[in-house]
C-alpha cells in the first residue's frame, strides 16, 4: 500500500505522487469512514448487446453498470447485429461508444465473417479500431481457419482473444456435465470441449508466435494447459470470471440465473481455478457480463439463454470470498481487475479511479442493478465492499 496522509483514505495500486494527490483531494468529503482509493477497474469481456440487442442491454446502460461497479475501461464482445466483422459495421457501434459510453469502451472485431467461422473478417479493416480479435460466444472449429487468423494477427500486431468450445462434443448440454447433471436428469457440457480446443490453440500460437488470450477458462485441464504452454514461452495470457472462482455445479438451482457458458463446473475445477489465481497461471478476473431480458432467463436451466451479468458485483464477490478468506491480498485483486488487464491488452489507466467503502456489508439486491440485466447467481448473497465514487478521465461517472 502507499504512503498516506490522513488515516481514513488508503490507496491500493497506484504510484506514490497520484496516491498523495487524492487523498489530499478527496480526504475532506471522505473524513468520517475509512476509504480505499483503486485505480479504475479493466474488464476485457464483456457483452453490451448495441447494436442489434438493446432490450438486454444499451452502452448506456452497460457503462452505467460498469461504473457502479468500479470499472473505467472495457471490451466489448462482437455478437452483434451487425457483427463487427467490417469497418462499416465496427463504425457503427464505434458511433454509439462515442455518443453514449460513460467509461471508455474498446471494441473487439470479430474472427470471422458473422462468427459463422468459415471465412476470416476483414482482420485489416478492423485492426486500427478494434482492441483484438474475438468470436466470442463461438469458437473457431476449423484448425486451418484459426491458424491463418492467428497468422494475420501477428501481421497487424494484434490478439487473438477465444472462446475455446468443440461443437461436436457439446451434445446438447447446457450444464456441467457431473453429478448434478446426473442427479436431474440434465444434459452436461463435458470439460473436454473446452480445454481441446485450447490445446489446439496452444500449438497453434507456438507454432505462428502470435499475441493468444483464452477467455473465461473453468476447467483444471485448462489451467493446467496454460500453465504448461507460459513455462514453454507460449505467449498466452487467460482469464476467468468471479462465479467460476466462488461457485461450483453443487450450488447450481434449477433457475436461469445459474446458466452461463461455460458452465459452473466441479469443486475440483473451482480448486484448480484458485490455484492458477494465486501462481500466476490466471492473469486476470474478467466478468463475461452477459445480459438478457427477463424472460429470457425465466425458463429454468435448460431453455433458459447462456449468460448472467457481473460487472456490478464482481469486486464485491470477489473481496469477500478470496480477499477477507486470506485466499489472495487485496493488492492481488487489483493485480486481477487492473493492472494486469490494462497491462496486456495496452489499455492506459488515464486519470481513473474508484473509491471504495470495503466495511460496508449489504445484500445483492438487482433492482439496485443498473444493468438491465438482473440474472446473477449472486442474488440475496451477503458480500462486503460498496462502491462509493468512480471517476473516468477526470469525470464522475458514479457517485452513491
Amino acid at each position: 500500500m502507499s504512503s498516506q496522509t490522513s488515516p481514513k483514505i488508503k490507496t491500493v495500486g497506484l504510484s506514490l505522487s497520484v496516491s498523495k494527490c487524492l487523498i489530499n483531494e478527496l480526504s475532506p468529503k471522505f473524513a468520517n469512514n475509512e476509504y480505499f482509493i483503486f485505480p479504475g477497474f479493466c474488464d476485457v469481456h464483456v457483452h453490451f448487446r448495441e447494436p442489434g440487442f438493446a432490450y438486454k442491454e444499451t452502452v448506456f446502460s452497460g457503462t452505467c453498470a460498469a461504473a457502479h461497479g468500479g470499472y473505467t475501461a472495457v471490451c466489448t464482445m462482437p455478437n452483434l447485429n451487425p457483427v463487427p466483422d467490417s469497418y462499416d459495421n465496427l463504425s457503427e457501434q464505434l458511433k454509439i461508444i462515442q455518443k453514449d459510453a460513460l467509461i471508455n469502451v474498446y471494441p473487439y472485431g470479430a474472427i470471422t465473417k458473422s462468427q459463422m467461422g468459415t471465412q476470416l473478417a476483414d482482420l485489416d479493416a478492423l485492426a486500427e479500431n478494434a482492441i483484438a480479435f474475438s468470436d466470442d460466444g463461438r469458437g473457431v472449429q476449423s484448425d486451418e481457419l484459426m491458424l491463418k487468423a492467428m497468422q494475420k494477427a501477428k501481421q497487424l500486431n494484434k490478439m487473438i482473444v477465444a472462446h475455446c468450445e468443440v461443437n461436436t462434443l457439446l451434445n446438447g448440454g447446457y450444464i456441467h456435465k457431473g453429478k448434478y447433471a446426473a442427479e436431474h436428469s440434465h444434459k452436461g457440457i463435458c470439460s473436454e470441449s473446452e480445454y481441446a480446443q485450447i490445446e489446439r490453440d496452444l500449438k497453434l500460437a507456438k507454432q505462428v508466435g502470435c499475441a493468444y488470450h483464452v477467455c473465461h477458462i473453468s476447467a483444471k485441464e485448462s489451467v493446467e494447459l496454460i500453465r504448461r504452454a507460459k513455462a514453454d514461452g507460449i505467449n498466452v495470457t487467460c482469464e476467468t470470471a468471479p462465479h467460476y472462482l466462488v461457485l461450483s455445479d453443487a450450488d447450481l438451482k434449477e433457475e436461469g440465473r445459474f446458466k452461463m457458458n461455460p458452465p459452473l463446473r466441479d469443486e475440483s475445477d473451482r480448486l484448480a481455478l484458485i490455484e492458477g489465481i494465486k501462481d500466476g497461471t490466471i492473469d486476470m478476473i474478467a466478468t463475461d457480463h452477459a445480459p438478457h431480458s427477463r424472460e429470457e432467463k425465466s425458463k429454468g436451466l435448460e431453455n433458459s439463454a447462456f449468460g448472467i451479468v457481473g460487472l456490478e458485483t464482481a469486486f464485491s464477490v470477489m473481496y469477500t470470498h478470496l480477499v477477507k478468506t486470506n485466499v489472495i491480498t487485496l493488492e492481488k485483486l487489483i493485480e486481477l481487475m487492473c493492472i494486469n488487464p490494462r497491462k496486456r491488452f495496452n489499455i492506459p489507466l488515464g486519470n481513473d479511479y474508484t473509491v471504495w467503502d470495503l466495511n460496508r456489508q449489504f445484500k445483492v439486491d438487482t433492482n439496485e442493478f443498473l444493468s438491465k440485466g438482473k440474472a446473477t447467481p449472486f442474488e440475496d448473497m451477503t458480500l462486503y465492499g460498496k462502491c462509493i465514487l468512480t471517476v473516468c478521465n477526470g469525470k464522475t461517472v458514479y457517485e452513491i
